[in-house]
């Protein structure tokens, strides 16, 4: 169970590295977009939108971001869950606010592709997401 766990963490870290515009291996079933990377100018923050492809079932695992995250679902049925809550499902048109530091994941619990754009206010030099243990 761990060693899949530790596998899973290294794909999404494959998929999510530093969250600027490199160049990855993307994992089976989870894709990744890169949309826009700007600094904010103020308190050492920049802004970064990622689309993130959901397979059907496919899960990224638990992980945390060094700041903010809001979730748009933009097509398909994706299962939240934040450390401490009750999971919350999001159909197409949905949105999610996850706060500084929380330890989450997201499924894709529909039966076809399913799709997010992960819009990020995180502090600079810090990796894009930290995987959970």
């Amino acid at each position: 169970m761990k060693t899949t766990r530790l596998m899973a963490a290294a794909l999404l870290v494959a998929a999510f590295g530093g969250m600027g515009p490199l160049a990855y291996a993307q994992p089976s079933g989870l894709g990744r977009t890169d949309v826009l990377q700007h600094d904010l100018g103020i308190a050492e923050r920049k802004v970064v939108q990622v689309r993130v492809d959901f397979a059907p079932g496919v899960l990224a695992p638990r992980h945390s971001h060094p700041g903010v995250e809001v979730a748009y679902v933009l097509e398909g049925t994706i299962e939240y869950q934040i450390d401490g809550n009750p999971p919350v499902t999001l159909r197409k048109g949905d949105a999610l606010f996850i706060p500084d530091g929380a330890i989450h994941s997201a499924r894709n619990v529909g039966d076809g592709k399913a799709s997010e754009l992960a819009t990020y206010v995180v502090e600079k030099g810090k990796p894009g997401f930290v995987p959970a243990k």
